[in-house]
């Protein structure tokens, strides 16, 4: 059946409120995305420290009805709950039903990364290829499809490595995207680290996936002892790798190659400052406005 979906378009302090006031007036669903989306201003949240919830500064809420709900009334209804609630801030929309899992699989198409590795979503046979390294993917709730720079930076890397017979340290594991990888590319053992369950979960079912699961070894960053890997690659943020920094310089041997991605350009000197503590070679790769930095763990 088709929905009446109502969007409006807030500050981060009015959000809780405006979406209580959704969920009192029945929204069968509310989303929220970044209001700045698709613009320059737009900002990424890719893998928020525990107990924390960031938003960004403008945040366009959408709320799906049934399709008969009435317009006016529901308008009336948030302009009572919501005063400062202004009618060109509303939008509605009349939304046709759709399996939207379907949808979103029909759009993930099979990318290269690199000169032998390929994602694939899980619905697409690959050809059969013994040059083609394949990594069947269903990114799930879980960050991590290979469509987003940061992404396609690190699995990039991890393609232009010797894997084989390693172990590697993936740090915010999101979809297990990067380890998965790295196994499908020879590595012996992965370790997979995530703050959100959620993800552990996503990274299981992907590694199941792919025949790699009991080579792949998921925590929690609080049950996760730290022991010094061959490889350590961590996909985050520029605040977490910062203030991680440490915790990576001791998750890494003497002389293994590391990568860390989720920086935004202009990020880059202050990080390269603090890793220069602890790696060598260090070295910057761009794609849009996104950063990679890698190099060598010092010893």
């Amino acid at each position: 059946m088709p929905f009446l979906e109502i969007s409006l378009v807030v500050r981060t302090e009015q959000q809780p409120r405006a979406e209580e006031a959704l969920d009192d007036l029945g929204a069968l669903s509310i989303t929220l995305r970044d209001a700045d989306a698709e613009t320059p201003d737009e900002q990424a949240i890719f893998e928020p420290g525990v107990g924390e919830l960031p938003l960004w500064p403008a945040i366009t809420l959408n709320a799906l009805f049934d399709e008969h709900a009435d317009r006016r009334g529901l308008a009336a209804a948030l302009g009572e709950l919501l005063p400062w609630l202004e009618p060109d801030q509303l939008n509605f929309t009349e939304v046709a039903d759709q399996d939207w899992e379907r949808a979103w699989m029909d759009q993930f198409k099979p990318m290269p990364f690199g000169r032998r590795l390929w994602i694939y979503p899980w619905n697409i046979e690959p050809p059969i290829d013994d040059e083609r390294v394949v990594v069947r993917l269903d990114p799930g709730l879980a960050f991590g499809s290979g469509t987003h720079p940061t992404t396609a930076l690190c699995l990039e890397w991890l393609d232009g490595l010797d894997l084989a017979g390693k172990t590697l340290t993936d740090y915010g594991c999101g979809s297990g995207i990067l380890a998965i990888a790295a196994l499908k590319l020879g590595a012996a053992s992965a370790v997979g680290v995530d703050n959100d369950p959620q993800a552990l979960l996503a990274s299981r079912d992907n590694a199941e996936r792919n025949g790699v699961a009991e080579r792949l070894a998921l925590f929690l960053p609080e049950d996760h002892v730290v022991e010094a890997a061959d490889v350590f690659i961590a996909n985050i943020l520029a605040g977490p790798l910062g203030t991680l920094a440490p915790r990576f310089a001791a998750a890494a041997k003497p002389g293994a190659p590391f990568a860390i991605s989720g920086i935004l350009a202009g990020q880059q000197d202050e990080l390269l400052a603090r890793y220069a503590e602890w790696f060598d070679e260090l070295r910057v790769d761009t794609r849009g406005d996104w950063v990679r930095i890698s190099g060598r763990r010092r010893g």
